[in-house]
């Protein structure tokens, strides 16, 4: 049934403020008037359309794509409003929202993929479950749920493995990540599928809000050259054995909120990039927008790869993020920062982190590592960008390898601060089949995609004003020889040291607390050291001044 709304848009200059002075004194007709004032701050809403209205049918067989569809035209017809999914199962392919229209899910509400791909090909695209273009002041509400359906796209009873030729430089070799039986930590092999499960591309205002959104069969959830993203209150739960099915993508987009969300994914569960192209994403081609002001809070993420992916390959620049109040747990790799192509990565904060990471097996991005930042090439011609003024404060971390910071001689990264940070580096059940090992995926050089390296429990390299103020740094149990020192600086220019706590690798006798090599200015103050002062400090073609 419809409802149209016509409140008082506007009160005479001042008389907003009175009323509500006048009421804060216990006067005044607040009371009879407040009804007009809050609807007054509402927009003006159309029709809400029930999907039962438009023969959409709960039962969880029964095909809804094209009765659900029309509901959404009708209200985008009438000028807005809310298209509300009761109770029940429905099954759909592939929607297309309006502008101004709501999605809402009612609890109880199941919105689920169909299991025939041929049901995500509207225009002869294939795209997920909810494709919205060229559209603004769009949401997707719950309690409700959406599945995406996607165990029925995987062959679950099968293990994606590397291919033997990303593993001739790990120091593993052919055994690299091996598993004597079963499926490991997966992945499992996909069959032909749905892209992203719901899209929003080149959209203004956009609200995702409150929903469970499970079982997606790829990414899950991508914003697309959108300004004006809301995505708050969202648990985002997939089966963590299936590839590629990422928690949030924000690719190209500015002015974003993800925050109070609960995500728990196959693959990265918040990726942010700056592409200007999009190898599956029909219309998304040499889009030329920064990625800007973008906060995330609040949240609680595991995942197979990245808790937190930012960059790889991109062509726009990102800039101005803010990460806080974080729990990272179960995952292959904390924080992730690539820079791979000419788009600058600056100006970000991460404060306020919990993370937990651990090796994997089967084919999935990271070593372990809490925190990553490369800038590597990945294509062979024109400009890379830079990474500069990245900064983590207040971090307690656990994992099974270092926190990496690998720059090169094209691409120096600049101006990386860490304060306020315990990390405990602890032993790996996995040491054997795959420890010991950077995972720089993806760069051109195929020496420096997976291969064997040196375990610090801080790793620099190529960098420019790097700060460690207050890291400590405890070893659980590491045993294997290839953990070294607890800080390592290698080619830099610039770098102070204040408050470490901590030594070396104990099982290795002949590592320092701290190793800087080939590089000038540097300033050590308050240490702290775990060792004997033989083993404090290590110097090779390092110099002061």
């Amino acid at each position: 049934m419809a409802r149209i709304f016509s409140p008082v848009r506007r009160l005479p200059g001042g008389a907003v403020g009175a009323i509500v002075a006048s009421a804060m004194r216990g006067k005044g007709p607040l009371p009879a008037l407040l009804p007009w004032l809050l609807l007054g701050a509402l927009p003006v809403q159309g029709g809400d359309q029930a999907i039962a209205e438009f023969g959409a049918v709960g039962d969880g067989r029964t095909l809804n794509t094209a009765a659900i569809q029309r509901a959404i035209d009708r209200c985008g017809d009438e000028g807005g409003g809310r298209v509300t999914v009761p109770p029940g199962v429905f099954v759909t392919g592939t929607l297309q929202l309006r502008s101004r229209v709501e999605l809402h899910l009612a609890r109880g509400a199941v919105l689920r993929g169909s299991t025939d791909l041929a049901d995500y090909a509207p225009n002869g695209r294939r795209v997920g479950l909810l494709y919205t273009e060229n559209a603004e002041d769009v949401a997707v509400t719950g309690p409700g749920d959406l599945d995406g359906s996607g165990d029925a796209f995987m062959d679950l009873a099968a293990a994606k493995h590397l291919p033997p030729a990303a593993t001739p430089h790990t120091r593993q070799g052919d055994h690299f990540r091996e598993v004597a039986a079963g499926l490991g930590d997966g992945p499992v092999v996909p069959r032909d599928r749905p892209f992203q499960m719901i899209i929003f591309a080149n959209c203004r205002n956009v609200t995702v809000r409150d929903a469970r959104i499970t079982n997606a069969p790829f990414w899950t959830l991508h914003f697309a050259d959108c300004d004006g993203v809301i995505a708050t209150g969202l648990r985002i739960w997939n089966n963590v054995m299936v590839p590629n099915s990422d928690g949030i993508d924000c690719t190209s987009c500015s002015n974003v909120l993800i925050a109070d969300c609960d995500i728990r994914t196959g693959d990265d569960a918040l990726v942010f990039g700056g592409y200007a192209h999009h190898f599956d994403l029909p219309g998304f081609h040499d889009l030329r927008r920064d990625s800007e002001n973008v906060v995330v809070t609040n949240c609680t993420l595991l995942s197979r790869s990245s808790a937190i992916r930012i960059g790889g390959a991109d062509q726009n620049a990102m800039r101005r993020y803010t990460f806080s109040n974080l729990v990272i747990h179960d995952s292959n790799r904390g924080v992730g920062i690539f820079l791979r192509e000419e788009g600058s990565i600056e100006d970000m904060t991460f404060t306020n982190l919990v993370i937990d990471t651990r090796l994997h097996t089967g084919d999935w991005w990271g070593q372990g590592e809490p925190i990553h930042i490369s800038a590597v090439r990945n294509r062979e011609r024109g400009p890379i960008g830079r990474i500069r003024n990245v900064k983590f404060a207040h971090v307690v971390a656990t994992g099974e390898a270092g926190i990496v910071v690998f720059g090169t001689p094209e691409s120096v990264i600049e101006g990386v601060s860490f304060e306020d940070v315990t990390f405990r580096l602890r032993a790996s059940p996995l040491a054997a089949a795959a420890g010991g090992n950077f995972d720089l995926r993806p760069v051109i050089d195929p020496r420096l995609q997976l291969f064997s390296h040196d375990i610090p429990a801080l790793d620099a390299e190529y960098v420019r004003n790097l700060r460690i103020r207050d890291l400590t740094v405890a070893w659980d149990g590491v045993r294997e020889p290839y953990f070294t020192n607890g800080i390592t600086v290698t080619h830099f220019a610039g770098v102070r040291i204040d408050g470490y706590r901590g030594g070396p690798a104990p099982a290795n006798p002949r590592a320092a607390a701290i190793a800087l090599r080939d590089g000038r200015g540097f300033e050590i103050t308050n240490p702290r050291p775990a060792d004997a002062p033989a083993h404090w400090l290590e110097l090779e073609r390092a110099t002061a001044e």
